[in-house]
Formats: structure tokens, sequence, C-alpha cells
């Protein structure tokens, strides 16, 4: 019966985690996107070979695009291991990280912007709260 408890504890430890997205912007910040992407000089092949391909691309109305790339990592909220209360939903909490880069025609950066917010994701009856 313990190696049995034991087993669903390990496994429940190690399902907490979760990320998604660009695993490149995991350790990136305001201050070292801004020392890579030179606005007016960096090309849309530099921020390739830096940052891989866009998770989305958009266009202005001016026909200039739009690149977008986001990672997230949330851990399960205490919450969550709760016996009984577990059953009427979970939680999660993390960061969420986006870079978004304008270019022009000439596909060199216009603007570009790194974000980093928290996050927090609900289910069930903790959706209501």
């Amino acid at each position: 019966m313990k190696k049995i408890l034991l087993s669903a504890f390990i496994a429940l430890a190690l399902v907490g985690c979760a990320s998604s997205g660009n695993r490149v912007l995991k350790n990136e910040t305001h201050q070292t996107v801004a020392a890579k992407i030179i606005n007016g000089s960096t090309s849309k092949e530099d921020v390739r070979k830096m940052f891989g391909d866009p998770q989305t691309t958009s266009f202005t109305d001016s026909g200039s695009e739009i690149w977008k790339y986001e990672f997230s990592n949330v851990t399960a909220d205490a919450i969550n291991y709760v016996p009984i209360v577990n059953w009427f939903g979970s939680s999660a909490s993390g960061t969420k990280k986006e870079l978004s880069v304008l270019f022009d025609k000439n596909d060199i950066v216009v603007r570009h912007s790194m974000i980093n917010s928290d996050v927090k994701q609900k289910t069930g009856l903790f959706n209501a709260l």
C-alpha cells in the first residue's frame, strides 16, 4: 500500500509542471531581447536564427509583417493535491512570455516588444471563484 501511495505522489509531482511554446524564450528577458534585436537593423533572417520560426504571423493594413512567439510555464497549485477537494477542480499558476516583432517591407525590424506576465488557470468550481 505504501508503494502505491508513493508512486501516486511521485506521478502527481511529475505532472504538476507544464510548459508550452517556444523554449528559446524560457530564459529571455526584456533586456536580453533588446540586446539581440536592434530596431532598424536586425533582419527577419536574424530573428529566425535567434528564435526560430514564429508561432503566429499577421499583417498590418500597410502590409508589414508581425511575428509572435510565446512561452508559458505553469505549476499545479497545492490545492490540487488535497483529497476530495481536487475532485471539484484544479488550478495552476506561472508565467507567460510573449515576443512580438514588427518588420517593414524590406524585412528589417521596425519595432519589437517582450512581455512577461503572471498567469493563473482554473478549472471546475475553482473557475467560478
